[in-house]
């Protein structure tokens, strides 16, 4: 548990260009007690786990590998967690129990109203494809400058190498289901991995 933790936070940091030092202001921790950590060779407590998860804006079960069992497939409903990238505007849960070894990424959001993809400031683009089914309320989904209103069981497939966004437009919360592919959650090594693009911590 520890040596998974730690390569997680080894992991982040370097990602982020972060220097152990830098860390250590930032977290109040010792420079020798964050690279022990990083080894796998100490362990760290809740709260000070917690504080590092704010630090790099991840939720806490990024820093935990989910144990995979013979009923990982099945997710009841009080399971559901919330994804690392809701913000204030959105709720974003995970439909997969372990998203760890998947392809794509199940998720139900609820969109508050007068609000877009918390997670794009604009039109955005990246390799993949995503599929959207409506639940509640109108949803505008705009692609390539081309704004659609989704109405209840309306979907949308799309690749999203095209430039693309969903807003809600309306007064209601709107919820929708969206899958996503490739699982945008899992970086090159594997890892559960995200990068919230809106905090950038600077060298």
């Amino acid at each position: 548990m520890n040596k998974t933790v730690g390569s997680r936070i080894k992991k982040l940091r370097t990602q982020r260009k972060i220097t152990l030092k830098d860390l250590s202001l930032l977290s109040d921790l010792s420079i020798g007690f964050l690279s022990q950590l990083e080894r796998g060779m100490n362990s760290i407590a809740i709260d000070d786990l917690e504080k590092l998860s704010r630090i790099f804006d991840v939720d806490m079960s990024f820093f935990f590998t989910h144990t995979i069992n013979e009923k990982s497939y099945v997710m009841k409903s009080y399971e559901r967690r919330v994804s690392p990238i809701a913000r204030g505007n959105s709720i974003q849960y995970y439909l997969s129990k372990v998203v760890e070894d998947k392809k794509i990424l199940p998720r139900l959001i609820e969109l508050l109203p007068g609000q877009k993809n918390a997670a794009l400031e604009k039109e955005h683009e990246h390799a993949g494809e995503e599929f959207i089914y409506v639940l509640e309320g109108i949803l505008t989904l705009v692609v390539e400058g081309v704004k659609t209103d989704l109405y209840p069981e309306y979907t949308a497939h799309y690749l999203t190498s095209s430039p693309h966004n969903w807003v809600n437009n309306t007064n209601k919360t709107v919820k929708f289901l969206t899958v996503n592919t490739p699982n945008f959650l899992i970086d090159e090594d594997g890892e559960l991995f995200y990068k919230s693009p809106s905090k950038e911590i600077e060298e």
